[in-house]
């Protein structure tokens, strides 16, 4: 009986009406949701997606035909066009410096010099301007003196361009056989003018005690050698113009002037065979940049030189100084590769218009990662060291104007005063009226 009753006991502590079962599964009775105040140090960021980039990307474009203009021409009379070939073209990914070898078109170098003035027209003996002086200055750099940069394209400027073309393992252009024709023909001129006036001045040999023919008193005589000394001067004035633009001449095809070298041929758009008539490919820098975009109201925080860093897919993290911001960042032309200025973007109150800024990191840091992503953080401020920080949620405002935040403490919750400082990751700085608030207690985040 005894071990009967145990067990009737022990099956009637196990069972529950539905009503017992019901309330055992009711939730606990709603309660504030906590949580502790934490001491730290806040730093706010901006941060953005961009793409690490080669700086200063450029198309190139050979200003006009490589050699003399009868070469190749099939001969005096020919009416032949002459086609030019790439026969050695450019190599992607190849490093340009000051004074290379580009590429080669049937047969002639183009080359690469520093300067800022675009190559437009064929450099000689008669021209003069700017682009004179650079190409005068680029030969000193490469030990080639001219004798100054006089921006006067003259003799000692020939030689030295001859020299640092055979120092390439080329000839320069010397005079072409048209050149060399019109030389003969402009000094057989001069000397027919010599003797056209040697005979006006003595008309004939049988004239006795003729003089010098100034003297017969005959007008046509006079007329006649006035004819002829003009004649003379006129041949001379043709012969001294042409020889002032002959000689040794970089053609304008045969001279690419950049802004910056060294510099990286990032693509190439001939190959050997090819009429290099368009682009020929695009050098950018061998600077790295990574490009992005931040939210206006982001962009209103920032401003050049800030430091900033960029981390990219696999782990690696670079300092990078911030270099343009909105109008400033270069605009890339992407049908073909050239830069220029941007198009106007308004930093407005348009939290949803972008900005774009650029990012300049030491140079060959991230050059492996071009043309790859990477993630920019741009620190605008942080705390004066370790401070008593909470939950953005858990700051609110009373009637009266003052931040205030919920702390529970036992069974209640009550109100702290707090002076609102930097927002940062979700957190805010808090400063409260003496001790009123510490590190650990528990501040109300939601009901």
């Amino acid at each position: 009986m005894a071990l009967v009753g145990a067990g009737g006991w022990f099956a009637g502590s196990r069972m529950q009406s539905p009503a017992d079962a019901a309330a055992a599964r009711q939730p606990p009775k709603a309660g504030p949701v906590t949580v502790a105040v934490e001491r730290r140090s806040l730093t706010a960021s901006v941060v953005a997606q961009g793409s690490v980039e080669f700086a200063s990307p450029q198309s190139l474009a050979l200003a006009g035909p490589v050699g003399p203009p009868d070469s190749g021409s099939g001969g005096s009379g020919s009416t032949d066009a002459v086609v030019q070939r790439v026969t050695k073209a450019p190599v992607a990914g190849s490093e340009v410096k000051e004074g290379d070898v580009l590429m080669q078109v049937s047969g002639r170098p183009v080359l690469v010099l520093r300067g800022s003035v675009p190559m437009y027209r064929t450099l000689g003996p008669g021209t003069s301007g700017d682009d004179v002086k650079q190409l005068e200055r680029a030969l000193t750099r490469l030990g080639f003196n001219p004798g100054g940069a006089t921006g006067q394209y003259g003799q000692e400027d020939a030689a030295a361009v001859s020299r640092w073309y055979k120092s390439k393992g080329f000839v320069a252009q010397e005079p072409g056989v048209a050149d060399k024709q019109q030389l003969g023909t402009l000094e057989a001129a001069v000397t027919t003018a010599q003797q056209a006036l040697l005979s006006a001045r003595n008309p004939g040999d049988d004239t006795e005690g003729s003089g010098s023919g100034t003297d017969t008193g005959d007008e046509a005589g006079k007329l006649q050698l006035k004819a002829a000394q003009q004649q003379l001067d006129a041949a001379n004035d043709a012969l001294f113009a042409f020889r002032a633009g002959y000689g040794t001449k970089v053609p304008a095809g045969e001279l690419v002037f950049l802004p910056d070298l060294p510099a990286r041929l990032d693509k190439v758009a001939v190959k050997t065979g090819d009429t290099p008539s368009g682009p020929v490919g695009t050098v950018t820098s061998s600077k790295v940049v990574v490009r992005a975009v931040v939210q206006a109201s982001d962009a209103k925080l920032l401003h050049k030189g800030m430091t900033a860093q960029v981390e990219t897919p696999d782990g690696k993290k670079v300092k990078g100084e911030l270099v343009a911001l909105g109008d400033d960042v270069p605009k890339i032309d992407t049908t073909g590769g050239q830069t220029s200025q941007g198009t106007t973007i308004d930093v407005s109150d348009d939290a949803s218009a972008p900005v774009p800024v650029q990012i300049s990191v030491p140079s060959g840091d991230l050059a492996k990662n071009a043309n790859g992503s990477a993630k920019v953080t741009i620190k605008v401020g942080s705390s004066d060291g370790d401070v008593l920080a909470v939950p953005i949620a858990a700051l609110h405002t009373s009637a009266d104007g003052q931040a205030r935040v919920r702390v529970r403490r036992g069974g209640k919750v009550v109100d702290v005063k707090v002076e609102a400082g930097l927002s940062a990751e979700g957190q805010v700085e808090v400063t409260p009226s003496g001790d009123a608030l510490k590190a650990g207690d528990q501040v109300v985040i939601g009901q």
